[in-house]
């Protein structure tokens, strides 16, 4: 793990463009690298400062552009490889200095509460625009040393575009979550550190904020696009915003929905999500946590499989196999049964460590074809 690589974020992307685009504005030259500091309140690594290298830069009349390149690092997601640009120019006034950001092409705008940003307003989230206008401070007060006549009075305006931002978004929670028109501005840490969880637990929570904001009560957690796509159309007068992909994050997806104070959780899932949900997994990747063969084949003779299938179930290497083995059993039923409320105890001993009370908890079991398996509360 120490050996990969980290990235930045769409925050130290835009911090290193606004410092780019400022610099060429005051007529200073432009390093190949903009150093940019971190959020404040970031946990500091042993760098300091994150190193951002520059894309481009141009003037056009009065407004200078600078982009540089999103760079995942060894954990790359949506953004990565993207364009994110910063357009500044300077408006004359006589009041003192101030910055105007906003987002442009291909950044998202709120249209739902609950999010940390203002209806209407461009979705750039807390963290990184107080690290973008630290990061214009900083300048600022360079440009003040190296260039003493640059205006100290109006209206910095610092536009921050991303050119296939709409696009991109299109593979983001950003529609669900009633961010229109191009991707969010993120990252509370500056910096993107492989297979950190922190950003998709960040979309969990925020896509409960929005549900609840909505006047919602029932959240609907699915592990992925296609059994959010199984369980909406099952259940089509589920709103778009009630359902929030949770993917591995059982635990944690349980503990907000609890803390929030959401009434009923329903899981959308397939068979072997459900037995790790079973077992109490608090997290359900395959890489760190494993189905227990031998557990299931005791269950599976709890619930009536016959001695033979209850051997094959001990040795057999994957979730989809057991599955193929037991369906066409009478039993099946029993054991789905059985699992879920396994499940629900699971669920419901994660709320208790925040809670007093515990929303209702359901089930809907789908099969890799779409069919579905059971339905429980």
């Amino acid at each position: 793990m120490s050996d990969l690589r980290e990235g930045y974020t769409t925050g130290s992307c835009v911090a290193a463009a606004a410092k780019a685009a400022l610099r060429m504005l005051a007529g200073l030259d432009i390093p190949d690298i903009i150093s940019v500091p971190f959020p404040p309140g970031a946990t500091k690594n042993s760098k300091g400062r994150i190193e951002v290298p520059l894309k481009s830069s141009s003037r056009n009349g009065a407004k200078v552009r600078s982009a540089v390149i999103k760079d995942g690092g060894d954990d790359p997601d949506a953004t990565h490889g993207a364009e994110i640009a910063t357009e500044v120019e300077l408006l004359a006034g006589e009041e003192p200095l101030s910055v105007e950001l906003d987002g442009g092409t291909g950044v998202g705008r709120v249209t739902l509460p609950g999010l940390p940003v203002e209806v209407g307003q461009a979705a750039i989230n807390p963290s990184p625009r107080a690290q973008i206008l630290c990061s214009i401070s900083e300048e600022l007060q360079l440009i003040k040393k190296l260039r003493p006549s640059f205006p100290e009075t109006g209206i910095l305006r610092v536009t921050v575009e991303v050119p296939d931002g709409e696009k991109i978004a299109a593979s983001t929670m950003n529609p669900q979550l009633g961010i229109i028109g191009g991707i969010s501005i993120l990252g509370t840490q500056g910096i993107v550190r492989p297979y950190s969880h922190e950003s998709f637990k960040a979309s969990i929570s925020m896509g409960l904020d929005v549900a609840y904001a909505c006047g919602y009560r029932h959240a609907v957690f699915t592990t992925g696009r296609r059994s959010q796509r199984l369980y909406s159309e099952r259940h089509p007068q589920i709103p778009e915003q009630s359902i929030i992909q949770a993917a591995d994050f059982f635990k944690y997806s349980m503990i907000e929905a609890a803390q929030k104070g959401f009434t009923r959780v329903s899981w959308s899932l397939f068979f072997g999500k459900l037995v790790k949900h079973a077992q109490g997994f608090p997290y359900t990747h395959a890489k760190d946590w494993k189905i227990d063969f031998k557990l299931l084949a005791k269950w599976s003779g709890c619930c009536g499989f016959p001695d033979k299938i209850n051997i094959e179930i001990q040795g057999a290497n994957t979730a989809r196999q057991v599955l193929q083995m037991i369906q066409d059993f009478p039993q099946a039923e029993t054991l789905y049964t059985f699992l879920i409320n396994k499940a629900q105890s699971s669920a419901r001993k994660f709320c208790t460590e925040v809670s007093e009370t515990t929303p209702q908890i359901d089930y809907a079991l789908f099969d890799f074809d779409g069919t579905l398996l059971s339905e429980r509360d």
